[in-house]
């Protein structure tokens, strides 16, 4: 028995743990189980609805301790699919985001200081136009306030009027406008009477070094009148300076100033005001800075003042006149450029001091010191070429000949660069030598575009010394003429979306060229839809007007004109017929003027001109309105006889200089504004009146240049592209016209190599 006790104990001992282990697993899953009795329900849907989880999800989760039943498994083969149709979630418009037009607009990016400027309608003309010429230039805004004013506004100035010559009312109306415009685009707002000459660029550099969040009221402290109160208020002669953090302060108590204040002078008014309910009073000295002014006495002249404070004020008072006015920016002027040449003078011995003590020595610094070091090519291409000029002749010439007389504005600068050259020298050797130039041994200059003008000079001179003695010597001097300070010139905002009216002259030599102009012409306009109408000006001599219903000189191009339209049904080519005896471009832009608005903007080009969309958007672009009108230069081909000789010419020509050139000589082409010839127009009126045939003598480009105060643009267009023709120069029109005709017409014939090239062809073959 106790065998077999311990043979089962020995099978048993290697299956003891699983079994233990068994038992154990299942004694703790029962505990675990919730012993829940279920409730019975008499119908489905009572038992579905148990199931259902809270999200209404419709596969129900049942419990732990649930059991599946016959009646579920048949409500699951009962159950029939549905189809829920999709419906798109239907998308809001998002709001549009407003973003600013400038980026320091939307940072909140303010400008530094405005100027405003209290004038009258008696003085506005006179001191009013002096102060706005000698500081409008070194300001952002000037705006005139005035309670009255003349009929016409001097031209170049922004003048608000008030209405009234109430001076407290001026003031008032002053403080409120510039709260209502300005008071979110400026940090420091300068004051002043036009009989106050103000050193703009000395407010500017006042206002630079202030704190912009301060309630700052500065300018010359006064007393008040009286002694009735306590503070003291800026007097208007020498001006003043509000920050924006005081005006925003008054703003709501302007209407209380004006209101319950009670004074006879507008600068005590606002002194009052600021005193009263921002509790500011006026300073000349604020974080150590000063606000310098001078009181001019009465017929002083300012070149002979030498006092400190007079040369170290912001405001000068009072400027009787506008002669004084111009007086005194002059001297001042004289007095900041001095002051400059003193820091540039500093400047470069600090540099040449640094620079002993470099790697390199002094060769670390260039000369001149604080220019920038000369070109440097990478490689034999870009080596920068040097002309020889003397003091009568140049070596090198636009036209590609060897040598050409100097003349011109060359003559002047070479004239001028030799001056100079003998006043430093003089400079550097007084007192001990004297200088006199003999004459100009040789000459050399090069255009460096990182520096500017470079010239070097040998000079034949002779030396005088102190005993009087003299000898001739020849010394090589080295001259530079820098590159001045680059300005970004503001320019108004165009388009490339107006419509250019595109104004085509013919005569009865042009017919035969019609045809290749409106290939061209509709293939670039009139199939990609261009914004451009074409207007035909057919001219007409007396004779050839008196048979125009018998035999029309101009009735193949009429023709050409209806098939065209047939063929582009949204297209429509107006034409426009002229009678006279002597063509005259003004003439003939009298009569279309006045058949377009004012707001139209004209092409006057030529039939053997190809017009294209490349040219179209850059008269857009370079003609403005009131501000700019725009004469292209076009390439023009040369004689195919002679750029091709003894060769093909190729189908199309590229813009090289052995093909064509730009004709200078040819001021046909041209992009304006109606309403800018119409005011040019006006303007030579009256010396039409007196000589009638002006209008024969000059063209659009001399009226523009003569007449008008427009800037007109003249540059190269390769985009404008003139096949080659012989022009007939009419001599009837002004000598000068007829003469750019002529020239043109031999600048066109080729270039100098092919024209010397026939003639010696020319010469081998009467040789033999």
């Amino acid at each position: 028995m106790k065998m077999r006790l311990s043979m089962f104990i020995s099978l048993l001992r290697p299956i003891g743990p699983v079994i233990i282990g068994i038992s154990l697993g299942f004694t703790l899953s029962l505990l675990s189980v919730n012993w829940v009795e279920e409730p019975c329900f008499l119908n489905r849907k009572a038992s579905e609805e148990i199931t259902l989880p809270q999200d209404g999800n419709s596969k129900g989760a049942r419990r732990p301790n649930s059991i599946s039943t016959v009646n579920d498994v048949d409500a699951e083969e009962d159950f029939e699919p549905r189809i829920v149709p999709y419906k798109p979630v239907q998308q809001t418009k998002p709001n549009k985001l407003f973003r600013a037009k400038y980026i320091s607009t939307e940072l909140g990016i303010r400008e530094r200081l405005f100027v405003g400027i209290l004038t009258s309608k008696s003085t506005i003309n006179t001191l009013g136009v002096a102060v706005n010429r000698t500081i409008s230039h070194h300001l952002d805004t000037v705006v005139f306030f005035t309670g009255m004013r003349n009929r016409k506004v001097p031209h170049g100035m922004f003048v608000v009027t008030h209405g009234d010559e109430r001076l407290i009312w001026n003031m008032f109306q002053t403080i409120k406008y510039i709260l209502e415009h300005y008071i979110h685009e400026y940090d420091w707002f300068y004051l002043a009477q036009d009989d106050t000459y103000t050193e703009a660029d000395r407010i500017k550099q006042l206002v630079a070094h202030l704190s912009m969040d301060q309630e700052l009221y500065m300018g010359s402290p006064e007393g008040f009148i009286g002694g009735e109160m306590d503070g003291r208020y800026c007097y208007g002669g020498f001006g003043y300076i509000l920050s924006r953090t005081l005006l925003l302060r008054l703003k709501p108590f302007l209407e209380n100033c004006r209101n319950d204040i009670l004074s006879a002078r507008p600068d005590e008014w606002l002194g009052r005001c600021t005193i009263d309910y921002a509790n500011t009073n006026c300073v000349d000295e604020h974080e150590g800075l000063q606000y310098y002014r001078y009181e001019m006495g009465k017929n002083s002249d300012p070149s002979k003042e030498e006092n400190m404070q007079f040369k170290n004020a912001l405001t000068v008072h009072p400027v009787s006149d506008p002669e004084q006015m111009y007086r005194l920016h002059k001297h001042f002027t004289e007095i900041e450029l001095q002051r400059t040449y003193d820091e540039i003078e500093k400047l470069q011995a600090e540099i040449k001091n640094v620079s002993e003590v470099a790697y390199d020595g002094n060769r670390s610094s260039q000369w001149p010191i604080g220019i920038n070091p000369p070109f440097e090519p990478k490689s034999r291409f870009e080596v920068l070429r040097w002309d020889y000029f003397t003091e009568e002749q140049v070596y090198s010439c636009i036209d590609g000949s060897p040598k050409c007389e100097l003349r011109g504005i060359d003559r002047l600068d070479v004239a001028d660069v030799i001056e100079i050259a003998m006043e430093e020298l003089n400079k550097k050797y007084k007192p001990v030598l004297h200088l006199k130039k003999q004459q100009l041994i040789n000459g050399y200059r090069r255009f460096d575009p990182t520096r500017g003008m470079e010239y070097t000079l040998d000079l034949q001179l002779e030396v005088v010394n102190q005993k009087g003695r003299s000898r001739s010597i020849t010394k090589r001097v080295h001259l530079v003429r820098p590159l001045s300070r680059i300005e970004i010139i503001p320019m108004p905002y165009v388009t490339e979306a107006t419509r250019v009216h595109i104004i085509l002259p013919l005569t009865l030599q042009d017919r035969g060229y019609v045809n290749h102009f409106l290939e061209v012409f509709a293939a670039n306009s009139f199939e990609t839809s261009e914004n451009a109408i074409l207007t035909f000006l057919f001219i007409y001599d007396p004779f050839e007007a008196q048979q125009v219903n018998q035999n029309d000189i101009f009735a193949s191009v009429k023709t050409q004109i209806n098939t065209y339209e047939r063929k582009y049904p949204t297209v429509k080519i107006p034409w426009i017929s002229v009678k006279t005896e002597n063509p005259s471009q003004i003439k003939f832009m009298d009569i279309i003027s006045k058949k377009h608005p004012v707001e139209t903007l004209f092409f006057i080009t030529n039939v053997n001109t190809n017009v294209n969309s490349e040219f179209l958007n850059r008269c857009r672009m370079n003609s403005i309105n009131n501000w700019q009108v725009f004469f292209p230069i076009h390439f023009q081909d040369y004689n195919p006889d002679i750029a091709f000789h003894n060769q093909e010419p190729p189908p199309t020509v590229d813009l090289v200089k052995d093909a064509g050139h730009f004709d200078r000589s040819s001021f046909e082409e041209a992009c304006f504004y109606n309403s800018d010839y119409m005011a040019t127009r006006t303007r030579m009126a009256s010396d039409v009146q007196e000589n009638e045939e002006i209008l024969e003598t000059l063209d659009i480009y001399d009226m523009f240049v003569k007449y008008s105060i427009l800037h007109v643009f003249r540059a190269v267009e390769p985009a404008l592209h003139q096949k080659y023709r012989y022009q007939a120069c009419n001599p009837r029109l002004s000598e000068d016209i007829y003469h750019r005709c002529v020239q043109s017409n031999l600048d066109g014939l080729g270039a100098r190599s092919q024209l010397a090239m026939l003639l010696f062809e020319q010469e081998q073959g009467n040789s033999t």
